[in-house]
């Protein structure tokens, strides 16, 4: 009898399992939804909606159609015919990323996924956590902080310019310009950013640390589906039997982000160790390190250290800000500066005038902060590539709770009528297109398609200046905007201005034969010959044969 009384429940409880799971994937086809009056594209894949599309290393052909195709806003179909929501309306996006930011969190795979591969840090955590985290990090990456780290930056692009000169004094040569940018952008997060040197840049190959980083955006991008089904599994941590499943997982893609977690892991554990070991021993211990305990680790370390009880960060915490902070600042700025490269490879004139501001300002020499960030096409070089080729394309969100979307005009409806906002129901993924808002023709002009560095030496236009766009930089959604805004956005500036200043008065570059495209990842990335595999950007590199008036 009893027996009996156990089946039962066991069978009640398979069928309720069952019946939920199948009521949640179909319910899409059977319950309207306000969001079905959006217009969209047609889905080709119930299984996969528009995700895969998106997702895709070559994914160009969505993202351009979206952009000129609809007004800011489309509906797009998810897994299982689930209900996206892409948008890249300006007003929109400030309700979705600054004034409702709490409604629009992080995707539960974002922050699941993040977790096991960098640990708890920025992009790991939400809520109060993560503001605890940021307000404790804010003052390490200030305008003034940046100031005294200046001339860590100058040395480190110093051994990059050494290093391609030792290369191409003799001749022309054809040097793979992204891994270059990667191991400069390694070095200098490593002195400015955790006190450790990583790669001085000297050896005919890079760091074996460094070469394994610049295989994350390739990871990244084969994971992409992969790690949307983490947050239905259990709870996982680095060790344990959880890291053990995630090593045999059969995806190439999952099974190279958990050896990159590996390699973070560790390296991070080891340069907390010294750093902690150092701030024990004292000040003399300290200035001895590289950076002279001026990098951001050390000062953070520092303040965790004073602060007490809940403002102070975990030994997790801490770790997992070391890794987000090597990978965030090697991968986006490296892969930024070679769509610089290629750029004024494509414009030579642009090329050209660039590097005579640069030369006129003796701007190899070394330049204080605000000389440097002053320098008008610089700037306007930065500026126009950061548009037009945003490193990251898309990011996600997923709505809380039921909530209402103001739109800043009307759109019409599948149903012909104007629609002035949307309402937006729980659990529905929110799809933010950085890089259509920022080449947005109804903003921009246009030419918003088109490199024209020369847009930023004039006043920009008025649909700009009145768009409250909510980027935190020049009008672009390229570092976001809110809570969740890229904090070391300044960093990422001074590193690419630095790197610039040095390299152009010495060097001229031009493209390859090669064919290079650049695949739409997590990270904008270059590959030769197709999309996926490892990055690499050949380019022809001189000698300036030119000389100083």
């Amino acid at each position: 009898m009893g027996s009996d009384i156990v089946t039962s429940l066991v069978q009640g409880v398979i069928i309720c399992s069952a019946t939920w799971i199948l009521w949640k994937f179909f319910r899409q086809w059977v319950v309207k939804s306000p969001l079905d009056n959006i217009p969209g594209p047609p889905s080709s894949s119930f299984v996969y909606g528009h995700l895969r599309d998106l997702l895709r290393l070559d994914n160009w052909a969505i993202h351009n159609h979206l952009g000129e195709s609809y007004p800011g806003i489309a509906k797009l179909r998810g897994p299982w015919g689930s209900r996206m929501l892409y948008v890249f309306e300006p007003n929109a996006l400030h309700q979705i990323l600054v004034k409702d930011q709490y409604i629009y969190e992080e995707g539960r795979f974002f922050v699941r996924s993040n977790q096991l591969v960098l640990g708890k840090g920025l992009l790991s955590t939400l809520g109060d956590h993560h503001r605890k985290q940021r307000k404790m990090l804010n003052p390490v990456f200030s305008p003034k902080h940046m100031r005294h780290m200046i001339p860590m930056f100058y040395e480190v692009a110093r051994l990059l310019g050494q290093a391609i000169e030792s290369r191409v004094k003799g001749s022309p040569q054809e040097l793979d310009m992204v891994t270059w940018m990667g191991r400069t952008a390694l070095e200098i997060v490593g002195q400015a950013g955790l006190g450790y040197s990583f790669d001085p840049l000297v050896r005919d190959k890079p760091d074996e640390y460094a070469a394994a980083l610049k295989t994350f955006s390739n990871a990244m991008g084969k994971a992409a589906i992969p790690r949307r089904v983490i947050p239905y599994l259990p709870d996982i941590r680095f060790a344990g039997i959880g890291h053990k499943i995630l090593e045999m997982f059969p995806h190439d893609g999952v099974r190279d982000l958990v050896r990159l977690s590996d390699i973070l892991w560790t390296r991070s554990t080891e340069i907390l160790a010294q750093k902690r070991e150092a701030l024990e021993k004292g000040d003399e211990s300290v200035a001895a390190q590289v950076g002279e305990g001026k990098d951001i680790m050390s000062i953070l370390l520092k303040a965790n250290m004073e602060a007490s009880g809940d403002d102070k960060l975990s030994e997790e915490e801490l770790i997992g800000q070391m890794s987000t902070l090597i990978l965030a600042a090697m991968d986006t700025t490296s892969n930024a500066l070679g769509l610089i490269l290629t750029r004024l490879a494509e414009h030579p004139d642009v090329q050209q005038k660039l590097r005579e501001e640069l030369i006129d300002a003796d701007a190899d020499k070394g330049l204080d902060f605000d000389a440097l960030m002053n320098l008008p096409l610089l700037e306007a070089v930065c500026r126009e590539t950061l548009r037009i080729d945003a490193p990251v394309a898309q990011v996600f969100r997923e709505t809380r709770k039921d909530v209402v979307l103001p739109l800043s005009e009307p759109i019409r409806g599948v149903d012909g009528k104007m629609i002035h906002e949307i309402f937006v129901p729980k659990d529905t993924t929110v799809v933010a297109g950085l890089l259509n808002c920022n080449r947005n023709k109804a903003l921009w002009g246009e030419d918003a398609h088109e490199w024209k560095p020369e847009r930023w030496l004039k006043p920009l236009p008025t649909a700009v200046s009145e768009a409250r766009i909510p980027g935190v930089y020049a009008n672009l959604m390229t570092f976001l905007g809110g809570g969740r805004a890229c904090i070391g956005f300044k960093f990422s500036q001074l590193e690419m201005k630095v790197i610039l200043s040095v390299i152009l008065p010495k060097f001229t570059f031009e493209k390859s034969e090669k064919p290079v495209v650049w695949n739409l990842g997590g990270v904008r990335y270059p590959t030769v010959g197709k999309h996926g595999g490892k990055a690499c950007l050949p380019m022809k590199v001189s000698l300036y044969k030119g000389g100083r008036d």
